[in-house]
Order: structure tokens, then C-alpha cells, then sequence
């Protein structure tokens, strides 16, 4: 088995050839070659082996067959890989020996595969070599087909072929300059299965996340780490299109990234990980109106539109907020366009895998044991904060809401470690518990925010129409506050059934 350590971008078409050309800082540049590649993607009607994390593919280069099996999203850094050389276009099983399809390989399979979805690709590949390490550059230009669909291929791929990944990234960060590239953690397997199920460009939400008991505290934090950054960069292209799902979806990988950061903030070193902390604030920041806006317009606002004793009030509010709203979203499409939000990527990516990112000695902790520990220990630190619930002022609320979030968030990243039946009714009891405690203090949180909104419009409300402004602003949060006192109960009332872990 050969691991695939490599970084995959897209790139505007404009810039993609001339990379090939290019200098590419800090590294030497070997003579290039060039080949054009049809790959046929295979599987049952069922896709059987893309739910087991696998895809098979057969790639004709000239007069050869190469059957290639991928574990499409393997734990670690890079993917694990197996190629053979096969007699024609037909994938086959009975060379699966040594590789994960061996588990499946049989006669009832290679009659069930069948093609799903094909590439075709002009490839210029471009030795890169740096004083420590040997990259490949690959620049692919072409489309991937599923029947009648299509869509373009523009990427390239950094694979470190041997030497420090440190290289790698540093090379890939020189490019990204030049080239406006956008690191893509979606493999050409996952856009051909979406393109065949009709599902290009879709919103991304969270993915499952299991975690072996053997694993240490290290590998598990970086396994989990992972898979936030694919949720949230998968929804870029949902963000640029003004899709309300995606910026919600975006903010919730970068929230499941900053909980992951700071469940398991005894391992991390205190430098690099407060840069990435930093960097993810700023693009939820930018985010953030254009989703509390979504929601104060199409939950209240709308609404009131509807209500005839507002009248010219309603419209108006909504106006108002649609307008702003709009600006919201257009801010939210810059900063996902913008050079800051490419390097982001890179930086957080690089700071997962780098090695001093994790102390060695606290990270060789089994995972089982650092999780029951996290688990108990916010769980008991919750139950006590809120005793005094409704006691607490608005910000008070909200860090609790936060710890509550995070607990929520570790029940989900930890959940495959307490496989017993016991354990997952446990579990299962805890997270319905936390979620009625996290909504009832979302919606006493988005009462905050959308008061303070709706009493700035009614402030600065143009002069033709400050009185029906007011007014509609003054039904809107008399609405959400008959809604209040409720909610603070329901959720000291669930606080306080927390079960113990």
C-alpha cells in the first residue's frame, strides 16, 4: 500500500496553465510531462463501496489498465492507495488481494459493479524539488461525467513524494499566491458520486466521525479536527451562491472546530493553535449577519408583514431589514472570496497535521479514558452553573449556552468509543437532554440580538416613517417576549436532568 500525502486545489481556469510555466518559490522546477487520462469510477447500483469509505477506479493511460482502490476518507493525513495492473477496462476483483475491497471481493460483486461516473483530464505533471523533499505538481484540466451531466475540472494536486510535509505546505502557499488557488478536501470520487446523484454544488453538512479505541488522544484530536474543515470549506461555493443552508452549514463546521479546540486545549501548544483560533473568529464574524438576519427576517419579520393591523409598518420593517440582509450575505460572499479565507484554509490544515501542535506526553493518553474524563467533567461543571439560571443575565446565558454546545459537540465526537447498549442510551438520553437546553437558550440569545436590531431601526428610522417603524419593531419583540420566561424554565429544567457520565 502506497499513502497518498497531497493537498488538491481548484483553480480559475485563467491561471491553471500558467503554473505550469511558473517558478514556484523555494523549490526547483524538472522538466514536465503531459498525458491525457480517462478514468471510469465503479460500484454497485447501491454504492456499496462508497458506504464503506472505498472507491474503485480504472484509469486507461495509453496502451495500460490501472485498477486503483482508494480508502476515500482514511483517519490519517493522506489516503491509503493500492495499484495493479489489469488487462482492460474492466475492474477486477480477484486482484483485490491486500487492499480493503478483499473484504467484498467476490463473484456476487463484479456482477453488481458497474460504472458510475467517468473522468477525462489533459495532465501536465511538474517535478518540484526543495532542499529536503520531492513534490509532484499534477495540473488537470478536463470534466467529470455522469451520464448526461458534466462539470469542469480545474485543480491541481501537491503529493510529497518524499522528504517534510512542512515543504509541502509551504510550496502549496507560494502557489495559492500566484494562482488564486482554493484548497478543495473534496476528492474527484466525492464530485463524480455527487454529479451522479444530482447533488453538485450542494450545501455539506456535518459527516459521521468514528474513532477506533485504540487510538491515542492525539490521533483522535486530529481525526476530529478533520472533519470540521471539510463541513465548512465544502460550503464555500453554497456561501458565494447567497444559499442561506450554507452559511448556516459554514458557521457550524467552524463551531465544531473551535469546540474540538477547546475539548482537548490541555494537549495544544498555546502559539499556533491561538493564531488558528483567531482566524476562525474572523470568518465566523464575517458570517455572522447574514445568518441572524436570515432568521430575524424569515421568523419575525415576515410575520408581522402579514399582521393587517401593521400595514405600512410591517412593509416598511421588512424593507428595512431585507435590505440589510442583503449586505450581510454580500459580505459574507467577500470574505470567502478573498485571499484571507484561501490562506485560512492552508494555515488550519497545516496546523492539524504539524507535529508541535500536540504535546507529545498528554497526547499519548488512550482516547477512551481522555473522553469519559471530558465528558464528567463539563457535564458536573454545567449541572452547577445552572442552578442559577434564571438568575442569570443575557451574557451569562449565552457562555452557558456555549458549554452546553460543546458538551453536545463531544457526545457526537466521541460517540463510537462507549459502543454498549448501556452506554448508548446514556448517551443518546444526555444529548436529548442538551439539545432542549441548547434551544431554549438560542432562542433566549436571538431575542437579545434581535431586540438590539429592531430598536436600532426603530432609532434611525427615516423621517417619513420613524412612527410605523417603531410601532412594527414594538410587535416584533412584544412577540418574542411572551416567549421568554417559558424558555428560561424549560431550560433550568433540563440543566437540572443532565444525567451524570
Amino acid at each position: 500500500m502506497a499513502v497518498e500525502t497531497e493537498l488538491k486545489f481548484r483553480v480559475p481556469g485563467r491561471n491553471l496553465k500558467a503554473l505550469a510555466n511558473s517558478k514556484i518559490a523555494g523549490g526547483k522546477i524538472g522538466e514536465r510531462s503531459e498525458s491525457d487520462l480517462v478514468s471510469t469510477y465503479f460500484d454497485t447500483g447501491k454504492h456499496k463501496l462508497k458506504r464503506h469509505g472505498l472507491s474503485l477506479r480504472v484509469r486507461q493511460d495509453g496502451a495500460k489498465h490501472i485498477q486503483t482502490v482508494k480508502s476515500a476518507n482514511a483517519p490519517q493525513f493522506g489516503r491509503g492507495e493500492w495499484e495493479t495492473e489489469i488487462k482492460d477496462s474492466a475492474p477486477d476483483v480477484g486482484k483485490a488481494d491486500g487492499t480493503p475491497l478483499e473484504a467484498f471481493a467476490s463473484k456476487r460483486l463484479r456482477r453488481k459493479l458497474k460504472p458510475i461516473f467517468k473522468t477525462k483530464v489533459h495532465r501536465i505533471t511538474v517535478p518540484v524539488r526543495t532542499k529536503r523533499s520531492e513534490i509532484e505538481l499534477a495540473i488537470d484540466h478536463g470534466s467529470i461525467i455522469a451520464g448526461h451531466r458534466s462539470s469542469p475540472i480545474e485543480e491541481l494536486e501537491l503529493e510529497l513524494k518524499s522528504g517534510n510535509f512542512v515543504d509541502l505546505f509551504r510550496v502549496a502557499k507560494a502557489i495559492e499566491r500566484k494562482s488564486e488557488a482554493e484548497l478543495d478536501l473534496r476528492s474527484k470520487a466525492e464530485r463524480g458520486y455527487d454529479l451522479a446523484g444530482g447533488k453538485d454544488h450542494q450545501v455539506v453538512f456535518a459527516e459521521a466521525i468514528e474513532l477506533e479505541s485504540d487510538m491515542t488522544a492525539a490521533e483522535a484530536c486530529r481525526a476530529i479536527a478533520r472533519s470540521p474543515v471539510r463541513h465548512f470549506s465544502g460550503n464555500a461555493d453554497a456561501v458565494r451562491n447567497g444559499d442561506p443552508e450554507g452559511i448556516h452549514q459554514m458557521r457550524v463546521g467552524l463551531r465544531r472546530l473551535r469546540a474540538a479546540i477547546s475539548l482537548f486545549s490541555k494537549l495544544l501548544s498555546s502559539a499556533g493553535t491561538e493564531k488558528i483560533k483567531a482566524e476562525l473568529k474572523w470568518l465566523t464574524g464575517e458570517l455572522a449577519p447574514a445568518r441572524e438576519l436570515d432568521v430575524f427576517v424569515k421568523e419575525n419579520v415576515e410575520p408581522a408583514t402579514r399582521d393587517v393591523l401593521l400595514r405600512r409598518g410591517g412593509q416598511e420593517i421588512k424593507q428595512e431589514f431585507s435590505q440589510k440582509r442583503d449586505q450581510a450575505f454580500a459580505r459574507a460572499r467577500k470574505a470567502v472570496n478573498s485571499e484571507h479565507f484561501r490562506m485560512l484554509l492552508i494555515d488550519t490544515l497545516q496546523w492539524i497535521e504539524a507535529r508541535q501542535t500536540i504535546s507529545t506526553d498528554r497526547g499519548s493518553i488512550p482516547i477512551g479514558r481522555f473522553a469519559a474524563d471530558v465528558l464528567h467533567r463539563r457535564i458536573r461543571k454545567v449541572r452547577k452553573d445552572g442552578r442559577d439560571l434564571d438568575k442569570m443575565s443575557p451574557p451569562a446565558r449565552h457562555q452557558l449556552r456555549i458549554r452546553v454546545k460543546k458538551i453536545r459537540y463531544a457526545v457526537e465526537f466521541f460517540g463510537t468509543l462507549f459502543p454498549s447498549k448501556r452506554e448508548q442510551k446514556q448517551l443518546a438520553r444526555l444529548s436529548t437532554h442538551l439539545k432542549k437546553v441548547q434551544d431554549a437558550l438560542g432562542s433566549l440569545n436571538d431575542f437579545v440580538a434581535h431586540r438590539q436590531m429592531a430598536t436600532d431601526a426603530a432609532l434611525k428610522a427615516p423621517r417619513q416613517h420613524p412612527r410605523a417603524l417603531a410601532f412594527a419593531s414594538g410587535v416584533v419583540l412584544g412577540r418574542e417576549d411572551q416567549a421568554v420566561r417559558p424558555l428560561v424554565k424549560i431550560a433550568a429544567k433540563e440543566v437540572r436532568g443532565l444525567p451524570a457520565f
